[in-house]
Formats: structure tokens, sequence, C-alpha cells
């Protein structure tokens, strides 16, 4: 079997969930809401296939993508996705990381839908990279054409 992104994790037969993120070489991801819970298999799949480290909350730099960990009890959602916008550049991609149904820290699917307008963010799909993180793929909508 030849390595390719599915196996960039380096663990024959499993797939790197990082791969379906649509993520790329080079990018430059920036990690919100870290803490002990989360998956450290999947940010470190994250990193190979980017080839980049994590930038945090006190980067200087525009970042391609923002990968945000939220649980129920982090405060105000609306107010998170404000704060994803601040480094991100225009195009760019917000993967939302919440416990799947059933874990501690849930977030509800319409909470997350109710949320996303209001900071100008549209929900475009979601993945199940790992066994109990659920990712919701937040973009900004695309500007309407004026007419002239």
């Amino acid at each position: 079997m030849s390595a390719t992104a599915d196996h960039a994790d380096g663990k024959s037969g499993e797939p790197n969930m990082a791969a379906r993120l649509g993520l790329e070489t080079g990018w430059v991801v920036q990690e919100l809401g870290y803490d002990d819970d989360c998956d450290d298999a999947f940010r470190d799949a994250v990193q190979e296939l980017t080839g980049e480290q994590f930038v945090g909350e006190e980067t200087d730099e525009v970042v391609d993508a923002v990968l945000l960990w939220f649980r129920e009890d982090d405060g105000d959602l609306v107010d998170a996705f404000f704060d994803v916008l601040t480094d991100l550049k225009a195009g760019g991609v917000v993967w939302l990381m919440t416990p799947k149904v059933g874990r501690e820290g849930y977030v509800d699917a319409a909470d997350i839908a109710e949320a996303a307008p209001t900071a100008g963010l549209s929900t475009t799909s979601s993945l199940s990279p790992t066994e109990d993180w659920s990712a919701t793929k937040l973009m900004m909508p695309k500007s309407p054409r004026v007419k002239k």
C-alpha cells in the first residue's frame, strides 16, 4: 500500500481523518479551545498534513484555517465565532470540533446552526473524524455580486 494523505498518520490501515478536512500542505492553522480532552492523535495528523505547527490565540499571522475545540460549558458560541474571525483570511475555513452526542460537553447542532449566521458564518458540512469528536465546517458566505 502506498503512502497517501489518507494514511499520513503512519498507522497502516487507519485513514488520516484530518485529510478529509481539505487542509493543504503549508496552511497555517490556528488552534483554539485546546484542553486535555482533545484528540491528540487527530491534532498530530492535522499538523503532519499541513507540515506546520498550530498557531495560538496570540498570533500576528493571518491563518488559512481555524480548528476550534468547543464544549457546551465553554461560554457563548457566537462570541467564540467572532473571536475566530479575527485572524482568519478571506476564504478561510473554520472547523468546529464538538463532543459527539452522549459525550460530556455535547453541543446541539441546532445551537451551531443558530450561532453561525449571527457571526456571519454558514455551516457547510460535518464529519466524524474521531471517536469522541464531531467536526462542523463553517465558512464566510460568498458576497453577492453587485449589479452595476
